[in-house]
């Protein structure tokens, strides 16, 4: 078995100062850590975090799902900051919500899981 000790999703760019800004409003912070002069990064967790990186060629093209406590809520924080949430979804296990970033990346807001995944 792998051995992880961090995990991190990485979302890729055009316009690294543009992002900057548009993930700080939807995290509601700045990044933790900026390694080199093309990365950011937000310590979100022990052992997870975010990455923003250029890439001109590939940008654009990721996802990221986040859970959250209440969709409803964040949309509203997040209208506050600009950044506009498209219609709730209602999927089998939670409500969603989901947003493009700058650059076409999609982002997915839902509440935690009920009831919870079946085992795979």
């Amino acid at each position: 078995m792998m051995k992880l000790q961090k995990i991190y999703t990485s979302l890729l760019t055009t316009d690294l100062p543009r992002a900057e800004v548009w993930y700080t409003r939807l995290l509601g912070r700045g990044p933790d850590n900026r390694p080199m002069n093309t990365l950011v990064q937000w310590e979100l967790f022990n052992q997870s975090g975010l990455a923003l990186s250029t890439d001109k060629e590939i940008a654009g093209k990721g996802t990221m799902f986040l859970y959250v406590d209440d969709v409803a809520a964040e949309r509203k924080r997040l209208q506050g900051v600009g950044i506009v949430l498209g219609d709730d979804i209602q999927g089998d296990y939670s409500t969603l919500a989901q947003v493009y970033d700058p650059d076409g990346n999609l982002l997915t807001l839902a509440t935690p899981p009920s009831p919870s995944f079946p085992p795979a």
